[in-house]
């Protein structure tokens, strides 16, 4: 099973708990401050999922390892490709 279909079956899985819940299809008698809570639900889940998405992508920026091996090899082979190129007549 992909990660995807993991999601999908859990998002399913809440979506259909809530809606449940919501339209009283249990047979459930909620007091009135738990369904003023429940109606908003899946907004707030999604607004907590943007904020834990922008603080990963964040954290993961801030914390980026620089590769300064290969940021050394890579010039090495621009100037030898330059070299090349200017020996086979190219201006830069």
């Amino acid at each position: 099973m992909t990660k995807l279909t993991q999601w999908l079956w859990g998002l399913a899985l809440l979506g259909s708990a809530w809606a449940a819940l919501t339209m009283g299809a249990l047979g459930l008698e909620l007091p009135s401050p738990c369904q003023e809570v429940l109606w908003p639900l899946p907004a707030y889940l999604l607004v907590s999922a943007g904020c834990y998405a922008l603080g990963t992508v964040g954290y993961r920026v801030a914390t980026f390892h620089d590769c300064e091996d290969a940021a050394r090899e890579l010039q090495s082979q621009i100037l030898e490709a330059r070299a090349d190129l200017t020996r086979r007549g190219l201006r830069f």
